[in-house]
């Protein structure tokens, strides 16, 4: 069933065209990526799908009564005050409803009128069939899936968070919310690994049309069946997932070379008969071909990599071995140790990736070896001969009160003003777009002028903190392809899993204050590391169905009258009873076991992977009796509650 479809349509702004004769159809269950280099239209699209942005030309078409939901780069949430509640936004009837069914609950005690029972049963009736049992435990599925503690969230407040968590709240607050189609504007950006893979899967879950704007291209290559690229001035869809688009990519590219080609040469061809013939015996010929000439559609040479961010990075001299050398260092902020006792090495030549949830410390352990923050104890220095370039996730090292030129100009006094230009240009800035001032700059661009700074450094360490979060997915194999030829040694925090596959030779992961130096790439610890997914996402459905427990337990239920029924009543809450200890014990196995699996130490020990395979083995074995536990246990509640109805 065809939801949305798109007809020739296209954009201007004034005089500015922004593209035009976009054509696809998007069917119910599609899941589409949305790419594309920075400001070619990717968002104006999501405004046109929303009725934000009307098209200046074409047709857009979309199925009667379609829910549609954007997720932008910009949150909003209302008047919400809590995370939870933010969270929960578009439930807000409903959850007043369950407030008003507990306080009507408690009235009961003291008003048995006909009237305060009737209403009791009809809120109820209704809070039940539009779902606000689910409701809670659905958003508390959520909230744990991207990183929040879904307790903590019912008191913490939005006014308290993190550009991160705001953006992941965001998310949270999207997914929630019942509808047809999912718009996500970079759902990954403020994502760690665990996050971003349980966000692949819940998407894998839904039913819903998602169409997604992303440069994340291994969530890409794991989410989306569709693609729709914008290159020059239009859109091409292509059917497939993201390695299927690369591949007939590649093919269209080459097929639109050999025409434009073939093109030339007739129109060569044709310019030479026409100027060894036009004053000559063939003049009347010479003419003909000339207006047929005039007439011909002109092909364009194939966009391909013309524009894209042209970066290397070059190093002035060596260095020695011993690049960052760490010796118990022990890193705190206050109130909380994020690093202690790391004792590594990094050597000349690794590129290292340096991973670990969001807020672990990754940023702060890059800033201490910088010496902008405090060591607690311990050494962590940087080795004799080492210059470091540092790329920041902030990227506050572009100075936003120069123009991009006094940028470049200041770190090159004495380049004259072409070799300034011509710099700025292999990074997509040119022309008058070189006194622009940097404060003035989107994301992307001010990512671009970074490195622009960065390549100027000429270091032998390179730092990189979050270096592809605002670049689109041309400059980052740009990017990628600049640290593969590298000879210096790299320092990578990235959620970029393309990126770490393809780079790096080591890893440090930070997990609960500690750093587990892994021998080898990030391809290799995610095949040893799989059982710490799968404990994770273990973890994960059991949370959800033990929220389903305690948020029934909420509701109240009314003592019975008859001893009899009385009687059946506590025979009936012990065994609800016994079951609920039964679940509490298996959940504490399961704990204890994901704990152990969690551990990145575990996978570097020489028994390490037989053993997170046998704790796996148990974990299975635990699994199917906590979810007998909780089916008895939704049996002998229903038990319960027809008892308690009988006796009302």
């Amino acid at each position: 069933m065809t939801q949305l479809s798109f007809s020739a349509v296209s954009v201007e702004f004034g005089a500015t065209l922004l593209f035009k004769d976009i054509t696809f159809t998007v069917g119910a269950g599609d899941r589409w990526g949305i790419i594309g280099r920075n400001g070619t239209g990717k968002t104006t699209l999501f405004r046109l799908l929303t009725g934000e942005v009307t098209p200046t030309r074409g047709q857009i078409s979309r199925q009667p009564n379609l829910r549609v939901t954007l997720l932008e780069q910009h949150r909003d949430f209302g008047g919400a005050v809590t995370v939870w509640e933010a969270a929960a936004g578009q439930f807000a009837d409903l959850l007043a409803l369950e407030k008003s069914l507990v306080e009507q609950a408690a009235q009961l005690e003291h008003d048995h009128s006909e009237a305060a029972m009737d209403r009791y049963g009809r809120d109820l009736e209704r809070f039940e069939r539009e779902g606000g049992y689910t409701i809670a435990p659905r958003v508390d599925a959520v909230l744990h899936g991207l990183g929040f503690d879904p307790a903590a969230a019912r008191t913490a407040l939005v006014a308290t968070l993190s550009g991160g968590e705001r953006g992941r709240l965001g998310l949270a607050r999207q997914l929630v919310s019942p509808a047809d189609v999912l718009l996500l504007d970079e759902p990954t950006n403020h994502l760690d690994l665990e996050t971003t893979r349980w966000l692949e899967e819940y998407l894998a879950s839904v039913s819903a049309t998602v169409l997604l704007i992303s440069h994340d291209r291994a969530f890409l290559a794991v989410v989306v069946d569709h693609v729709l690229h914008f290159e020059g001035d239009s859109a091409t869809p292509y059917t497939g997932g993201y390695q299927a688009f690369i591949e007939q990519r590649e093919l269209r590219r080459l097929t639109q070379q050999r025409q434009f080609e073939k093109q030339e040469r007739k129109v060569a061809s044709e310019q030479d008969y026409i100027a060894r013939n036009l004053a000559g015996q063939n003049s009347k010929q010479a003419k003909g071909r000339r207006k047929l000439l005039a007439r011909m559609p002109r092909l364009s040479a194939p966009i391909g990599g013309d524009g894209t961010m042209s970066v290397r990075f070059e190093v002035a001299e060596r260095g020695g071995d011993r690049v960052v050398a760490a010796e118990r260092a022990t890193i705190e902020v206050p109130d909380r140790v994020l690093v202690k006792d790391l004792k590594a090495t990094l050597m000349r030549g690794d590129t290292l990736g340096l991973l670990g949830p969001n807020g672990s410390g990754k940023s702060t352990l890059i800033r201490t070896l910088m010496g902008e923050h405090p060591i607690s104890s311990g050494e962590l220095k940087i080795g004799g001969g080492i210059t470091v370039g540092y790329y920041r996730q902030d990227m506050t090292q572009v100075p936003l009160d120069k123009t991009l030129f006094e940028v470049i100009n200041d770190l090159r006094p004495t380049w004259d003003r072409r070799l300034v230009q011509g710099h700025l240009g292999r990074f997509g800035f040119s022309g008058d777009e070189v006194q622009r001032r940097a404060d003035t700059l989107s994301g992307g661009e001010r990512a671009r002028i970074a490195l622009a700074m960065l390549m100027l450094s000429r270091a032998n360490l390179l730092i990189l903190d979050e270096p592809t979060n605002h670049l689109d997915v041309e400059s980052i194999e740009a990017l990628e392809d600049a640290i593969e030829q590298y000879d210096g040694t790299v320092l990578l925090v990235s959620h970029d899993r393309a990126l770490l596959r393809a780079l790096t030779t080591r890893l440090w992961v930070l997990h609960d204050r500690h750093v587990t130096d892994f021998d080898g790439n990030f391809a290799e610890w995610e095949i040893v590391s799989s059982e710490r997914q799968h404990a994770a996402s273990v973890r994960a459905s059991e949370d959800e169905a033990l929220r389903r427990v305690q948020e029934k337990k909420k509701m109240p239920r009314r003592e019975p009258s008859s001893n009899e029924t009385r009687n059946a009543r506590r025979a009936a809450e012990r065994r609800v009873s016994d079951l609920e200890l039964e679940i509490q014990n298996l959940e504490a196995r399961i704990d204890k076991l994901t704990t152990e699996l969690e551990d990145p130490e575990l996978y570097t020990k020489p028994n390490g992977v037989s053993r997170a395979k046998d704790l796996g083995i148990e974990l299975e074995r635990v699994k199917p009796q906590l979810e007998r536990a909780l089916n008895d246990w939704g049996t002998a509640t229903e038990v319960l509650d027809t008892l308690v109805t009988e006796s009302s």
